[in-house]
């Protein structure tokens, strides 16, 4: 058993040993590369404008007022076309006459023997 012990405390001195510093292996060191990376960036990044730029007409709120527009004028002309009164009115149907039948004699039996086939 002394000498596995020996074997042991080599071992773990000779792991001290082949052990880095600092270890890139591990989630917290990654962090704190990343959080520094991100510090030295806003630092030296532009500041933000304290004042909005001046929107062009042209290029940003014309062509939403004409497609607004356009679907204005294609909505009221369809309800226009739709209203009921620009329609002409409907053709009334002639009533067909009432007409007495006549029916042959056993008609009804000969249904029933089909019907029961």
């Amino acid at each position: 058993m002394d000498g596995l012990e020996v074997h042991l405390s080599r071992v773990s001195e000779k792991e001290k040993l082949a052990r880095p510093a600092r270890t890139w292996t591990r989630a917290e060191a990654y962090l704190g590369g990343i959080a520094l990376k991100r510090s030295f960036r806003r630092a030296h990044a532009e500041k933000p404008r304290t004042e909005p730029e001046t929107p062009r007409l042209l290029l940003s709120t014309l062509p939403f007022l004409v497609v607004i527009g356009l679907l204005a004028v294609l909505a009221v002309a369809m309800m226009v076309l739709a209203f009921p009164g620009s329609q002409p009115p409907p053709r009334p149907r002639p009533v067909a006459a009432h007409e007495q039948g006549v029916a042959q004699r056993g008609w009804f039996q000969e249904a029933q023997k089909e019907m029961h086939r």
